[in-house]
């Protein structure tokens, strides 16, 4: 039997009428009371019944787009290659094979996370694309592959753009392991010894796979440091970037190469370096990830790991359509590349 509007209410312990004001979004609720009905609703699995809804299988022309942030170019590079793949494709007349991409900045969050997902599957969304890490915490995690099933059962595509596999989804997974082991490998191979790692929030699966990666680069070579003492972890920002520095700095003078887990803190690293009086790369070499637009353009040029976005997240919008085949097992991986610049170079003596 579907679940009706008055079944929200008696759930949500509010009237009819208030569940409808929650829903239309056109009038004022207490956040406590519309909370109260927006887990009614997920947790009922109600679908608004509208006229866009006649037919109980049908998807709209509605794509969500799911970015930590929209002002940091890793995600808006993705977001902005999915969109471009919304149009006609070539060959087709363009009237009705247009799809509405729209853009959900979490923040971070995991409950607006979650949140944007129900209200995507309110929407009947044609599809719906997660950029970036996931948070690692069980919780989130369980709600999250319940939250796919959900769109996947009532015909919605779910593709991850860089996150790890969950079931009912179609991945593409970035090689962050293999790419900053190669990084280090690189700096290893310049005669590095000594290198600090600024990590980003512990929570995330990008952190995790990247600093595991740097560690397995220095297990391998029998590095003698203390990896613990030698790690940092902040935000994907360049602030986190240039406390850390000085936070290394403190813990070991005698650094020689400091590696960043992204772009935009490598370059609050090279503020920070050089704010001390340091000279990159002749007394610190300095390595990021990603290849954002402004790696190339930085004095000294980034050394970093090129992550395809732009490729990927055009593939994630095609997948999300139906326009491109399935991988294999619904998994495919996106290598990095290593990007050798004018930032890294041996250490002196």
């Amino acid at each position: 039997m579907a679940v009706t509007l008055a079944d929200v209410a008696a759930r949500a312990r509010v009237s009819a009428a208030t569940v409808s004001r929650v829903l239309s979004g056109n009038y004022p609720v207490a956040e406590s009371t519309r909370t109260r009905v927006l887990r009614a609703v997920d947790e009922l699995e109600y679908v608004v019944n509208g006229p866009a809804s006649a037919l109980a299988a049908a998807t709209s022309d509605l794509v969500g787009v799911l970015v930590n942030d929209i002002a940091d170019p890793f995600f808006g590079i993705m977001a902005g290659a999915v969109q471009a793949e919304m149009g006609a494709p070539a060959g087709e007349p363009g009237r009705g094979a247009e799809k509405l991409a729209v853009i959900c900045n979490t923040g971070g969050s995991p409950e607006r996370e979650l949140n944007y997902l129900t209200l995507l599957q309110r929407q009947r969304a044609a599809a719906v694309v997660l950029t970036g890490g996931a948070v690692e915490h069980p919780d989130h995690a369980a709600a999250v592959a319940t939250k796919a099933s959900r769109l996947a059962a009532s015909g919605t595509r779910v593709v991850l753009c860089g996150r790890p596999p969950i079931a009912d989804a179609t991945t593409l997974t970035f090689d962050n392991r293999g790419g900053a082991r190669r990084l280090t490998e690189h700096l290893l191979t310049l005669g590095h010894r000594r290198i600090g790692y600024v990590a980003g929030p512990a929570e995330r699966t990008t952190t995790r796979h990247r600093l595991e990666g740097h560690r397995a680069a220095l297990g391998a070579a029998n590095v003698d440091q203390d990896m613990e003492r030698l790690t940092v972890h902040g935000l994907y920002d360049r602030a986190s970037g240039y406390d850390a520095t000085l936070e290394l700095l403190r813990r070991d003078r005698a650094l020689t190469a400091i590696v960043a887990a992204n772009d935009t803190i490598a370059l609050g690293v090279c503020a920070a370096l050089r704010d001390q009086g340091l000279r990159i790369p002749e007394d610190v070499s300095v390595a990021g990830f990603d290849d954002l637009p402004f790696s190339a353009d930085a004095v000294p040029a980034l050394t970093t790991m090129r992550l395809p976005l732009h490729e990927a997240g055009a593939r994630a919008g095609r997948l999300a359509l139906g326009r491109e085949p399935q991988p294999p097992g619904g998994v495919a991986m996106v290598r990095a590349e290593l990007m050798a610049r004018a930032s890294t170079a041996p250490p002196r003596g």
